[in-house]
């Protein structure tokens, strides 16, 4: 499926993922190091490592489309600006 609206305009040419079992979960961490913003997720154990990474790229990228267009809670700069 398509990216739609501003998350297709996001750009992430890299992504640092860390994942830790917590229990039957894994919290699933996500780091853009560019803007260097980052999401935490939780996921089931039983999920694969494509659908996770898939997922955290998804919601990084989120995060990040909100920040971009001065969303709630965004402070509306550039991405890419430091």
């Amino acid at each position: 499926m398509a990216e739609k609206g501003p998350l297709k305009d996001i750009y992430l040419p890299e992504v640092l993922i860390e994942m830790r079992r917590v229990g039957k979960s894994l919290r699933v961490t996500a780091i853009d190091p560019i803007t260097q913003i980052e999401v935490v997720m939780v996921a089931p154990a039983s999920a694969t490592r494509a659908e996770i990474k898939r997922n955290a790229r998804s919601k990084l990228a989120y995060v990040i489309a909100k920040k971009h267009t001065g969303g709630k809670g965004g402070e509306g700069w550039e991405y890419g600006d430091d």
